[in-house]
């Protein structure tokens, strides 16, 4: 048995110039770190020919085209894994709500999986090695209107400045600030649950199709990324808030359904209650808030929004890796 653990993410900035519309033309960047929620995916071998799927459904089929569960049967493939005998399942801190709930869930999955197939073959591979073929299944097989910094971010693990540049290559920054300014960050973001549903691909098929007439902005949101990056690596946390409020702002003006009369609401009782900034995680339209706020007023942060779910994290080191490998009884 292989069992694989991958993080999910919260993004600060720059969110939208990792789609290929906007990258082509230049280059995005985006401000990025992995929490303490997880995907779990286990790979065990089998002692029939058959080969099963579990997650909400069980599949239990003799050929891998005949796998329903898209991001599992490509992942088979690009591995090279032909033959049956296989049990493939997944679990996560966060389901139901995490699947479009902009935590970068699928991505995540789909680089958990392949880490544990290319692990089951006695393979090493690399955190880049694994965020390309991540892409290349949800990006160019699947044809999914998604970005590349989910599939990154997963596999790198920690605060990152991402990259996409023109020639499709991406550049991963660890951003290095000490740990004062780190926990200092953390104690001062707040995550809820809206409990509004997401049709990311929806909106990320129009924000697509606007990205020509979206330019000017989009530069303005890469901009914002660069910043908060010096910020960081500066070890100064002042304007933090602000620059989460402006890339919000930015960011509602490149699709029609990223924010609404509900999520809008959330967000301004956040603000007269003291939080200085925040954004919708993810293409927008519901799923979780982030929030920028000082300590001393999160308690009235936290009775402004008493209706939703707060989500208690931390920041995660370490991208996905394998914690549980029995063909050399090692475990981490």
């Amino acid at each position: 048995m292989i069992i694989a653990k991958t993080p999910l993410r919260i993004s600060f900035a720059g969110g939208g110039s990792d789609l290929k519309a906007y990258y082509q033309n230049g280059h995005g960047a985006v401000v990025s770190a992995t929490i303490d929620k997880f995907m779990y995916v286990s790979v065990n071998k089998t002692f029939d020919n058959h080969i099963r799927v579990i997650y909400s459904k069980i599949e239990y089929v003799d050929h891998i085209d005949e796998i329903e569960h898209n991001l599992a049967r490509e992942a088979l493939k690009i591995v090279g894994i032909t033959g049956g005998g296989l049990d493939i399942s997944y679990m996560g801190d966060m389901l139901p709500a995490q699947f479009g709930s902009g935590l970068g869930a699928s991505s995540a999955l789909t680089v958990g999986i392949l880490n544990a197939l290319h692990t089951l073959k006695g393979e090493p591979v690399s955190a880049e090695t694994l965020a390309a073929e991540a892409c290349r299944i949800e990006i160019g097989l699947l044809g999914r209107p998604i970005g590349k910094q989910d599939q990154y971010v997963a596999a790198y693990g920690g605060l990152n400045y991402i990259r996409f540049n023109r020639d499709e290559s991406v550049t991963v920054e660890p951003i290095l600030c000490d740990n004062k300014t780190r926990n200092q960050l953390k104690n001062n973001l707040l995550l809820f649950y809206t409990g509004l549903n997401t049709h990311s691909d929806n909106i990320l098929v129009e924000q697509n199709q606007r990205t020509p007439d979206n330019q000017i902005v989009l530069d303005k949101m890469v901009g914002l990324s660069e910043t908060l990056k010096k910020a960081l690596e500066n070890n100064n946390l002042n304007g933090f808030g602000g620059v989460l409020h402006q890339g919000w702002l930015y960011k509602q003006t490149l699709a029609t359904k990223i924010t609404n009369s509900t999520i809008d609401g959330f967000y301004e009782k956040a603000r007269r209650a003291g939080a200085t900034g925040g954004k919708i995680l993810g293409s927008g339209g519901g799923g979780f808030l982030l929030l920028y706020c000082a300590e001393k007023d999160q308690g009235q942060v936290r009775k402004a929004l008493a209706g939703l779910r707060e989500v208690p994290f931390r920041f995660e080191p370490a991208g996905s890796k394998i914690i549980y490998n029995s063909q050399n009884n090692n475990q981490g």
